[in-house]
């Protein structure tokens, strides 16, 4: 048996650091009483996330503004950080905050226990002028835990299957994606249920743990914070792509314990291993460095020619 309880939390946080702490501490003492070995806390969690997202020229005024208005800068190895090591534990922490790292910020989540940090992450994709605000990181990197194997992802990042794919080509049997994933900016709904981008969250969380047939734990921002509303809607999902906890459209803690290798090898030992039975001599056009044939504005001979 290698059974792994897992907690994943949609929680909401902002920019006052202290009842952020006090937040922390209230989860990892309920994951603790539930018997958890990994508790997964949402996207900007120490100091809160963006008040608002962009998109589109920004003029030098509206910049500042936007830059006045960030999360506090931590450093990987700063005492707030320090804080969360020191309630671990043996409990394995996975959490989100705003790096600094000289005079460049990132979008960063980190994965620790009392032993200090076992693996960060630096959030690659960018939705809606994030990029305003953070530079972007390049890497996707599985690393060793108590719990298992296991990779990162921030928010956006879930919408690209290339970046839940290098995680687990690397070996990552969990993967944690850490959000503050809002509700849609248009056509809004009173009823979370009936959300667009909700709805789009969870296709999204379910899609990845099939396709890749590992252990996909997704937790989010709950509340507001500026102008934006978050879905809640934490979850782990299997590697069939079933849902196995959930905290819907409320906050709150979902817990399940997984048996990590014996799900996988019932996943992938049914005659349908996925990533086995790629077949990347065929896949050239995914990475063509220009774009998508049809994207508007590439003409398709300029791809055929990057292709050839």
């Amino acid at each position: 048996m290698n059974n792994v309880t897992i907690s994943v939390a949609a929680a909401e946080f902002g920019r006052d650091m202290e009842a952020g702490y006090r937040t922390i501490a209230n989860l990892v003492a309920t994951a603790r009483e539930r018997g958890s070995q990994l508790l997964v806390l949402p996207e900007a969690c120490l100091g809160g996330y963006l008040p608002s997202l962009g998109g589109g020229e920004e003029s030098d005024e509206a910049k500042a503004r936007r830059l006045r208005s960030l999360p506090p800068e931590l450093e990987l190895d700063g005492p707030e950080l320090r804080r969360v090591i020191d309630m671990a534990g043996d409990l394995v922490i996975t959490l989100g905050f705003c790096e600094a790292d000289g005079d460049v910020r990132y979008n960063t989540a980190v994965t620790l226990s009392g032993d200090g940090i076992l693996g960060s992450y630096r959030k690659v994709h960018q939705p809606l002028g994030e990029n305003l605000c953070y530079a972007a990181g390049d890497t996707y990197r599985a690393f060793d835990t108590p719990v298992g194997r296991m990779g990162m992802q921030i928010c956006y990042d879930k919408a690209f299957p290339e970046a839940a794919r290098l995680l687990a080509l690397d070996g990552a049997e969990i993967v944690t994606s850490l959000s503050a994933w809002p509700t849609a900016r248009t056509a809004t709904v009173e009823n979370l249920e009936d959300d667009r981008w909700k709805q789009r969250f969870d296709i999204f969380d379910r899609a990845r743990a099939v396709e890749n047939q590992i252990v996909w734990v997704a937790a989010n921002q709950a509340g507001t914070f500026g102008s934006l509303r978050f879905v809640c809607s934490a979850k782990i999902v299997g590697p069939g792509g079933e849902i196995l906890a959930t905290t819907g459209v409320e906050p709150g803690l979902a817990t399940a314990t997984v048996d990590v290798a014996e799900v996988l090898g019932l996943a992938r030992g049914g005659g349908m291993y996925n990533l086995r039975d790629r077949r990347p001599d065929l896949y050239h056009d995914v990475i063509a460095e220009f774009g998508v044939v049809g994207q508007p504005g590439i003409p398709n001979e300029v791809l055929e020619a990057v292709d050839a």
